[in-house]
């Protein structure tokens, strides 16, 4: 567990010594208050009863952040360490190749989480001066941030697998960004509500991303949502831990 610690406390590290977590943190930062201003002033015209949460993940900002913020928070994590030449330091130091991945994953989420707090701040300060407050409902508030980790915790998985690949940064965050876009565009397929439809149709269905956090924005929690985020996730970091045992076979 010490090392293991000690991998995480390295790649958090990483992440806050170089420039591109900054820019990172202070993009989302911008594009929150752009899109929470955004809010405010459609609901000044257009009242609703909906939560917040439930709104502003409907709007393209916040697909916008997770789709391009995922690749960048991810590109470095093993691409960064073989151009740099500490790759394979790192990996003949007495470290499973498991270690390494989850060491790597859990530090890309923490940051992950961070980058997403800010939003919580404003929506706190925004019902503070308001005084409404209904404005954010704690259920649907957790929900919404349960549903933003869930969701990020698949991308931030894909992330790693595509910088496991290569050495070239750039090329991991197309990657990550490219598969990222695929599994944003299932979404866009309509919901089925015809029994015949076959199982394909009712597989992609579950597949949705915009489903399932609409469910989590409102409160709803679904054991389908959630087995679907781990599974996904599961998957790619095994895939990960796949791709960085081959070197022995090189």
């Amino acid at each position: 567990m010490r090392v293991f610690m000690a991998l995480v406390r390295r790649e958090l590290a990483g992440a806050f010594n170089a420039l591109t977590g900054w820019v990172v943190m202070a993009a989302t930062a911008l594009l929150t208050g752009i899109s929470i201003v955004d809010l405010v002033t459609k609901l000044s015209d257009r009242p609703t009863d909906s939560p917040v949460t439930e709104l502003f993940y409907q709007s393209a900002y916040f697909w916008v952040i997770l789709l391009v913020v995922s690749p960048v928070i991810t590109m470095r994590t093993f691409a960064a360490e073989k151009s740099s030449g500490t790759y394979e330091a790192l990996m003949t130091t007495p470290v499973g190749d498991w270690q390494v991945v989850l060491a790597k994953y859990t530090g890309s989420m923490l940051f992950f989480g961070l980058v997403w707090l800010p939003l919580f701040g404003v929506l706190l300060i925004l019902r503070q001066v308001t005084g409404e407050v209904g404005l954010l409902d704690p259920g649907s508030t957790a929900g919404a941030f349960l549903g933003v980790m869930l969701i990020g915790s698949v991308y931030m998985a894909l992330g790693c697998f595509a910088s496991s690949m290569t050495r070239s940064q750039i090329i991991a965050a197309m990657v990550s960004f490219l598969l990222g876009i695929g599994l944003w565009i299932v979404s866009l397929r309509p919901v089925s509500t015809n029994v015949g439809d076959g199982r394909w149709a009712r597989l992609l269905d579950e597949m949705s991303l915009l489903r399932h956090m609409d469910d989590f924005a409102r409160g709803i929690l679904d054991s389908r949502h959630i087995v679907f985020h781990v599974t996904m996730t599961l998957l790619f970091l095994f895939l990960t831990q796949r791709v960085v045992e081959s070197r022995r076979w090189k």
